[in-house]
């Protein structure tokens, strides 16, 4: 087994005043047994979210204007101090108690990247949105052909690097496009890597979904631009 000693959970944040709070709470349930560091990236949110800081004692970035989930993610990981980085979001789609089964095959040294994939839990049947589930599943489709992979979730929220492979990659997008773009790297450099299910709860553009369309395209020209 590896020498893990802390983790580190980074949370990119826009506009998530309703549902913060709670998410923080089922992270910090989250028992590791280890050291656990968590890191919030504030994009630059304007509905409130800030005043929320006040009663936190976690590590706080701040954008001085909206960049996006990949710059968040950045400089998240640039002030990382954990053995293994974990990316959760600031919504309730997902249950931070799953990624637990995620840090143990790093722990294990079973694998480098481990991904929480939604399409292998079969407990996720309906809970997808129709055109996002359609999405997903071109975006997936496309990244098994370019990258001759069996890779079943590309665009999934958990993520679970050991520090030193994530560090050791630069990345360049500032959006959405980080998910296609990280994927593509992580696949071409032949690093270690494995899924596990993951269970998943979607909500809508009324609820603060804020991926559309446009991410999409972005996504499909990303994972060609680092294929060729």
């Amino acid at each position: 087994m590896l020498n893990i000693n802390k983790i580190t959970v980074l949370i990119p944040v826009y506009n998530e005043k309703n549902s913060l709070l709670e998410l923080l709470k089922l992270v910090e349930n989250v028992d590791f047994g280890l050291e656990k560091e968590i890191i919030l990236i504030d994009d630059y949110s304007t509905d409130g979210t800030k005043d929320l800081y006040k009663e936190l004692s976690y590590k706080i970035l701040y954008h001085e204007k909206n960049m996006g989930k990949g710059a968040s993610l950045r400089d998240g990981i640039k002030e990382a101090t954990g053995d293994i980085i974990i990316i959760q979001d600031a919504d309730l789609e997902y249950k931070p108690e799953d990624y637990k089964p995620l840090v143990e095959l790093i722990k294990k040294d079973k694998a480098d990247v481990v991904y929480g994939s939604r399409f292998s839990d079969k407990r996720n049947s309906g809970n997808f949105l129709f055109l996002s589930f359609i999405a997903n599943k071109t975006l997936t489709f496309l990244t098994q052909v370019l990258y001759k992979t069996t890779l079943t979730d590309m665009e999934t929220c958990y993520k679970a690097f050991r520090a030193d492979i994530i560090k050791g990659i630069e990345i360049e997008s500032n959006r959405f496009d980080f998910e296609p773009e990280i994927t593509a790297k992580v696949l071409k450099k032949g690093i270690r890597f494995s899924e596990l299910p993951i269970t998943y709860n979607a909500r809508t553009a009324n609820e603060g979904k804020k991926i559309n369309w446009k991410d999409g395209l972005q996504a499909i020209l990303t994972l060609i631009k680092y294929r060729f």
